[in-house]
């Protein structure tokens, strides 16, 4: 394999210092077929970029050979993830190879190839040491506390040796500065009003049947149970609103991850079970909602709960809003930098008291009306067109610097 073959043209390289609208390779990474905020993103990213006229791909994982439940115009390659051992660092070790093999082997040849999580970011790490790629982009969604040194390590290797560092929040924009000394222009997230709307599409009745959604009120979460979403505060604060409103339900959906976050399940099943809260009938857990449904499932709800602690940004807050739901979320950053009181009802994370009491105001007819009405401003500033331009002046910015 030519090892210049990854490397940017010159000619597209005297295109970029002409023009901003220089037709552009991108090749875009994430570690997941699966529906989280950072593919959703990668996803929307991709489709503004490709109707901007540039030339687009993604790359990711895929684990089960179904690629992406997910309507897409530009194009997109699914590397191969095979099974893996159960210990993390294995695991992880595993996929940062399989992306690299993979890469290898196809030579693909683009003007930026972009990392929106650590996996594929350390994958592009290696192949910029072997000379294979001259720079590559990051997108920091947010910074985790790894308890595995290697995992750690991992993480400060895709932060600190990406030639450029994008992030989608003040707060981790900051945390980027005060921690690695690193400046990271903030881009937005965006939400695809096509596809999530007030407006029935006729799949909410099949749902509710197939889910037995037939509760008042219907409470939604999107994310899946695990120690980042606050599932077990969560469902404290449900139990408080179960003895008021006997028949009411809380949907919780998602939950692909990596991480199995196994003693957090179990902790939270067995608190379900001391509450007496009934799983499949006031306590529903759908899994990974395909891509076709989700925006149905967000209709049905009559609010939506998403006391989460830590975010990149909280795209699914938006997407509820962009639905017509009220939303409940953490009085803190990032929440706090797109949401404001008469927006949403902004709860201390850390207390299930004060969840549970967002909870009951929230079904209000006149609440629920006010918040609704107040929140759809907000949609108008997230678009993925603006993420797009956005990006694009940054591709600008690190392309010119190498020419």
């Amino acid at each position: 394999m030519s090892q210049s073959s990854f490397v940017t043209s010159k000619s597209n390289r005297g295109l970029l210092q002409a023009s901003q609208p220089a037709n552009l390779k991108i090749a875009l990474f994430t570690y997941s077929t699966k529906p989280r905020g950072s593919v959703i993103h990668t996803l929307e990213l991709a489709e503004a970029l490709h109707r901007l006229g540039h030339q687009v791909c993604i790359y990711a994982l895929d684990k089960d050979g179904k690629g992406f439940e997910y309507p897409l115009s530009c194009d997109y390659e699914a590397i191969p993830a095979h099974p893996a051992p159960a210990e993390i660092d294995a695991l992880i070790q595993q996929r940062i190879q399989e992306f690299v093999e993979y890469l290898k082997q196809s030579n693909p040849i683009y003007d930026c190839y972009h990392a929106q999580d650590c996996i594929s970011a350390n994958a592009l790490a290696i192949l910029r040491q072997e000379e294979r790629i001259p720079h590559f982009v990051r997108t920091v969604h947010h910074i985790e506390d790894y308890s595995s040194s290697y995992l750690q390590q991992c993480q400060e290797r895709s932060i600190r040796e990406a030639n450029l560092c994008l992030c989608v929040s003040d707060r981790w924009q900051a945390e980027l500065q005060q921690h690695y000394q690193i400046h990271a222009p903030r881009v937005i997230n965006g939400v695809n009003l096509w596809r999530f709307s007030p407006i029935l599409s006729g799949l909410e009745y099949a749902l509710k049947d197939r889910w037995k959604l037939n509760g008042s009120p219907i409470y939604l979460t999107v994310g899946g149970i695990e120690p980042r979403k606050n599932s077990i505060r969560l469902l404290q604060a449900f139990g408080q609103v179960l003895k008021e409103y006997p028949n009411a339900q809380l949907v919780i959906a998602g939950g692909a991850t990596l991480f199995d976050y196994q003693s957090y399940r179990d902790e939270f099943f067995a608190l379900a079970h001391q509450l007496q809260i009934e799983i499949g009938r006031s306590l529903l857990l759908p899994g990974v909602i395909p891509d076709s449904e989700l925006p149905a499932l967000y209709r049905i709800a009559d609010a939506f709960v998403f006391p989460s602690v830590k975010e990149g940004w909280g795209l699914v807050v938006l997407e509820a809003i962009a639905s017509g739901l009220p939303a409940i979320t953490s009085n803190q950053p990032p929440f706090t930098e797109f949401l404001s009181q008469t927006q949403a009802l902004l709860v201390d994370p850390n207390s299930p008291d004060a969840i549970a009491q967002a909870m009951r105001s929230i079904v209000q007819p006149d609440r629920s009306i006010s918040l609704v009405q107040q929140s759809q401003s907000v949609l108008a500033s997230y678009t993925w067109e603006a993420s797009a331009n956005m990006h694009l002046h940054h591709y600008q910015q690190l392309l010119t610097s190498y020419a």
